[in-house]
């Protein structure tokens, strides 16, 4: 399996979050990327397909407001990393904001995602790496490993959180909609395997019935996102149907793990598809520092062969992943049953 990064990917260095009441350091380093990639033994480069792709799927003015974030941060004479404070529990009305803590409000859902100096070089290069991997798939190759960092499937269309800036599973998803007919993709599905629900990419999918969202995930009566990810959420309007969640309890292992995914698979197979998407999170390893999921390394293979046997085409996206000494050995585990 061909792999793609981008050394930009790097760039985005946070110092710290917000993290169950207390400030901890930031746990999405640049060492998890360079961690996979001393396992998997390096990557082929990113190729740059410019901002298009990117404001397929997000706000122009979310766009704005991350390239100008940090600069803004500054001009305001604050230090470090730009963080939010204030939060709207409803967006009521469009309101003209120009100060950076009430936009740092208006485009987050939490105090977990900093935009530092580096980050908008990152977000754009992790777009750009699952756009290239992408281009793979669509040449022919039977699947494709995007290594995106930082992670993007929290980041909704106008908003960040859950380390996450921008959605390079969904950017990619859209780009195979609408490549030339050739090439491009009339239905795509896209399954979440990281802990946590992937609420960003269902909010931008959830009215639209030529994406289906799949994901696995920790219950999120307890974990993080915690508004998102239930059962009952099923999509709206054309999208009804669309969306399909399957929370599971802590302690969860493979066994009950792989049924979930099989009926996962079967729902995919049902709605039938060109291409699927992969959100790969290696946070449901036992030893994960903020999950609580009792998958083992050689799990993963047993997990990715039964993706494999479908035979879809397949990119794969890096989502999460925490536990610095076994990341690399899990996302290897993985890679290996494609």
């Amino acid at each position: 399996m061909r792999t793609f990064f981008s050394p930009a990917q790097l760039a985005h260095a946070p110092t710290r979050e917000l993290h169950n009441g207390d400030w901890v350091p930031y746990a999405e380093t640049p060492a998890r990327a360079e961690a996979i990639l001393a396992a998997i033994g390096g990557a082929e480069p990113a190729v740059d397909h410019g901002d298009a792709p990117i404001l397929a799927i997000h706000d122009t003015a979310y766009v704005a407001f991350l390239r100008a974030a940090h600069d803004r941060w500054l001009a305001a004479e604050r230090e470090g990393d730009a963080i939010g404070y204030a939060f709207p529990v409803v967006r009521r009305r469009p309101l003209k904001l120009d100060r950076i803590d009430a936009l740092l409000g208006l485009h987050g859902f939490d105090a977990s995602t900093p935009i530092a100096a580096g980050t908008w070089a990152s977000a754009y290069a992790s777009a750009q790496t699952a756009l290239t991997a992408l281009d793979a798939v669509l040449g022919g190759d039977r699947a494709a490993f995007a290594l995106c960092r930082p992670p993007g499937h929290h980041a909704g269309a106008d908003y960040c959180g859950g380390y996450c800036h921008l959605n390079a599973a969904a950017i990619a998803a859209q780009a195979a909609r609408d490549a030339d007919p050739e090439r491009g993709c009339a239905r795509v599905a896209i399954l979440d395997t990281d802990y946590h629900h992937g609420n960003g990419t269902q909010d931008i999918f959830w009215n639209r019935d030529d994406v289906f969202y799949a994901s696995i995930h920790a219950d999120p009566a307890t974990d993080y996102p915690f508004f998102w990810g239930h059962a009952d959420e099923r999509g709206e309007g054309p999208g009804a149907g669309a969306t399909l969640n399957l929370p599971l309890p802590h302690g969860t292992s493979v066994d009950d793990y792989a049924r979930a995914l099989d009926a996962a698979l079967g729902a995919i197979a049902a709605f039938g598809l060109d291409l699927l998407i992969v959100s790969h999170g290696a946070d449901t390893w036992a030893g994960d520092p903020i999950s609580h999921f009792a998958l083992q390394t050689a799990d993963y293979t047993r997990l990715a062969r039964t993706i494999a046997g479908c035979a879809w085409p397949t990119l794969v996206v890096m989502e999460g992943g925490y536990a610095l000494d076994a990341l690399g050995a899990n996302v290897a585990s993985f890679l290996a049953g494609f």
